[in-house]
């Protein structure tokens, strides 16, 4: 019975989207005329953090089997790519990115076979799946480094970039989860340190040691011969190091990541990867951008340099945070000019070659929501449609975080005890031990603290959201009542089945992902307009970014426009946006 009533639901979801998107079809003559099109390029992803997700044994923790499950549900959205986050065998110093074996599945997670059996269940419904490779390091367990501590005269030592004691302390690099912000660890049993950029349970890979990256490749053909159909590459701008380890040049002015992005050989090994992997499969690859300015992202994606084929940056997720502070808000908010600036000067990088992507939460950020609309009851709803509009109607690749869609938002725990994020914790340590303002470290976690966008997912409102028979990993957000997937399916004006329209809307119109992007009404303080155009075809969108009406200027005429996505009820006057008021034009052929 449970059965039937799962597949009349799934059935009534897709009834809702059919009804709801009665779009025109694709216009075949331009579509005909796009240059290099191609599938990673069309698609929109999904990312899913597997221990959030869906548990199916009771202990608290998502995992493959829960996600399994689930993929009817992942199916009705009318995405392309999952986006998995690590679930190779790990410690979880850093919920999975820190992998003792590559090749293998966290036992929290399940096992090989469960992966097999998702990978086939994806594979069956149309989906793809892209996975996490995370080789700037691994973990402090992995078979590698526990050789390489053995002694200074073990094969494996050169893994790992290591710095004897009796040359003193090495120059000062700096650690994102450490305490004392030291990325040097002594270690007794050889008398020296070794490199960490993270965790002291995450030491860095060697890539200037052939034999590494001969093993990464292994690794990779290892999964790619499974079947998977990518890898979004974790910090991999950092892969390359200058082993002689300098002191930080000045040009850099103390400016850690953007050294970490510029190693000598970076180009040289991704253009390696390429050669000796990427080239032999038809996958796709995002390099996580860090430290990677506008000026230097099109080396990455470049088709001509037979690297990666996009690349995501962090410059609008800095958009907003007190200069000289850990992830504190400016109590005015952000500048949606600048907002506006960033993107529009992003979408330029790849506007004659390369691709690009578009996103506004991930693992590492807080709910989109929260960060970038108003979670407020009277809001939270309308501004998580505006937010989407925005990221399903912009250029490159959207990569859209799972529970975005039913409009989750921060969960704001009031005590560090809740936290279970190593970057939150060990913060905190770091302020206790300096003295600093602990209370007012906490208010501005409410709103920046990864576990934000980690807690578990809102199937529907029994205990613990659906997510889970036990005791959840991270708690879940009390507002599960209310917003939940159960609420939200069958409900034509939900914020899910807003989503769902979205993603239909991209499909059908693929000016919106290869036209171009023209921005107007630049100085706007409070609304956000752009055309995308492709040909013959014109799309615009108005996107008000405030909680009050705003005015929108685009001296365009819509007397005979069409309306295509619209997060209010009824018509528009061509002027005033209500409050976080989302419209999609299509405009009359000049």
């Amino acid at each position: 019975m449970q059965k039937i009533i799962s597949l009349v639901a799934v059935g009534l979801t897709m009834l809702i989207m059919i009804s709801s998107c009665q779009m025109p079809a694709n216009n075949s003559n331009i579509n005909s005329k796009i240059p290099d099109r191609a599938w990673w390029k069309e698609a929109v992803v999904y990312q899913i953090y597997p221990r959030s997700f869906k548990d199916s044994d009771g202990d608290g923790i998502g995992d493959l089997k829960g996600i399994i499950s689930k993929l009817d549900y992942i199916k009705s959205l009318g995405i392309d790519v999952v986006w998995l986050n690590p679930v190779y065998a790990s410690p979880n110093d850093d919920n999975g990115y820190d992998i003792s074996d590559y090749q293998d599945i966290m036992k929290e997670f399940g096992t090989m076979e469960d992966f097999d059996n998702l990978l086939k269940g994806m594979h069956d419904r149309g989906l793809k799946l892209v996975m996490d490779l995370v080789v700037n390091h691994c973990s402090s367990e992995h078979e590698w480094f526990r050789q390489a501590r053995s002694s200074r005269d073990n094969p494996y030592r050169e893994y790992f970039h290591w710095w004897p004691a009796e040359k003193g302390k090495p120059a000062k690099r700096y650690s994102f989860f450490d305490v004392n912000n030291d990325a040097w660890k002594y270690d007794s049993l050889t008398d020296s340190y070794y490199l960490h950029y993270f965790s002291v349970k995450q030491p860095d890979l060697n890539w200037e040691n052939p034999k590494v990256r001969e093993e990464i490749y292994k690794m990779m053909r290892f999964w790619f011969d499974k079947g998977v159909d990518g890898f979004r590459m974790d910090v991999i701008p950092f892969i390359s190091k200058d082993t002689t380890f300098p002191e930080l040049p000045a040009e850099y002015n103390g400016d850690m990541i953007r050294y970490y992005a510029n190693g000598p050989h970076l180009h040289e090994y991704l253009q390696e990867m390429n050669r000796e992997v990427l080239s032999k499969y038809d996958i796709m690859t995002v390099a996580e951008g860090a430290g990677v300015t506008y000026r230097e992202a099109l080396d990455f994606v470049d088709p001509d340099r037979h690297e990666l084929n996009m690349a995501y940056h962090f410059d609008g997720m800095n958009i907003g945070y007190l200069p000289g502070q850990f992830k504190v808000m400016d109590p005015e908010g952000y500048s949606l000019v600048e907002f506006k600036k960033v993107y529009s000067l992003w979408d330029s990088v790849f506007a004659e070659k390369g691709w690009g992507t578009i996103y506004l939460g991930n693992h590492d950020q807080p709910r989109m929501v929260t960060r970038w609309g108003n979670d407020s009851p009277e809001y939270r709803e309308l501004s998580s449609k505006m937010l989407s509009t925005f990221l399903l109607t912009m250029g490159g690749t959207p990569y859209y975080y799972f529970g975005d869609e039913l409009g989750m938002k921060n969960i704001k725990f009031d005590h560090i005890e809740d936290y279970r994020d190593i970057e939150s914790i060990n913060m905190y340590q770091q302020v206790l031990n300096n003295n600093g303002d602990t209370k007012a470290f906490i208010e501005a976690q409410k709103i920046s603290a990864r576990d934000n966008g980690r807690t578990p997912f809102q199937w529907d409102a029994s205990h613990n959201a659906g997510f889970t028979a036990g005791i959840p990993w991270l708690k879940v957000n009390p507002d599960y009542i209310s917003v939940n997937v159960e609420a939200q399916e069958n409900d034509p004006n939900s914020v899910l089945n807003y989503f769902r329209k979205l993603v239909g809307l991209r499909k059908q119109y693929l000016t919106l992902v290869y036209g171009k992007y023209e921005l107007l009404d630049k100085d706007n303080p409070d609304v956000y307009s752009y055309k995308r155009s492709l040909s013959n075809e014109s799309l615009l969108v108005m996107l008000n970014f405030r909680d009050k009406a705003s005015i929108a200027t685009t001296g365009i005429d819509l007397s005979k426009s069409e309306i295509l996505m619209h997060n209010y009820p009824g018509g528009f006057d061509g002027k005033r946006l209500r409050p976080y008021e989302a419209i999609v034009y299509k405009l009359q052929a000049e």
